[in-house]
């Protein structure tokens, strides 16, 4: 009988790589046919391993889920930068390669982030997700999200809808 190790862990500057791997795959099947092609590969290619090494040496909050050895998905996370909402905290991205998607790893993903969050402080938090994304958008409704805000992002020529998904935490 084989055990299967599934952890969720603060990321070290040795992920990087797999981190940028994962981001790549899970923009390219998240956001193909909603963000232009050309913007997309900008987006995707700005975000490559040195940045993610960059990012976490510096300290930023980003938790990786391991699925035996593997990077299987990535959450970065911390103040909310958006002033006009009134939530402490902020997931600013949450994302798994496709094959690890539907399986529950999301939710864990997600719990882990929110729990760090509260136990800094953070009693709520907000996430944003493309209006067109529909995984996304049912995920985070699926998890308790209440909408709280639309707003619109471009890429290059198209402008995109966005809303904004929002928890309190219980105390």
């Amino acid at each position: 009988m084989s055990t299967t190790l599934i952890e969720v862990r603060p990321a070290k500057a040795a992920d990087a790589a797999a981190v940028a791997s994962a981001h790549d795959e899970a923009w390219r099947s998240a956001y193909q046919g909603i963000i232009p092609g050309g913007e997309l590969e900008k987006l995707i290619n700005r975000r490559g391993p040195q940045w993610w090494d960059s990012a976490i040496r510096k300290g930023s909050r980003v938790s990786v889920l391991v699925f035996n050895d593997k990077v299987a998905g990535y959450a970065n996370y911390g103040r909310n930068r958006a002033r006009s909402l009134h939530f402490e905290g902020e997931i600013y991205e949450l994302y798994l390669r496709p094959e690890f998607q539907g399986l529950g790893f999301g939710r864990r993903l997600f719990t882990s982030a929110k729990r760090d969050l509260a136990q800094s402080g953070l009693k709520s938090m907000v996430v944003w997700a493309l209006s067109d994304n529909d995984p996304a958008t049912e995920f985070y409704r699926a998890l308790g999200g209440r909408m709280v805000a639309r707003s619109s992002e471009r890429f290059g020529p198209k402008s995109l809808d966005k809303v904004a998904f929002a928890w309190t935490h219980q105390a």
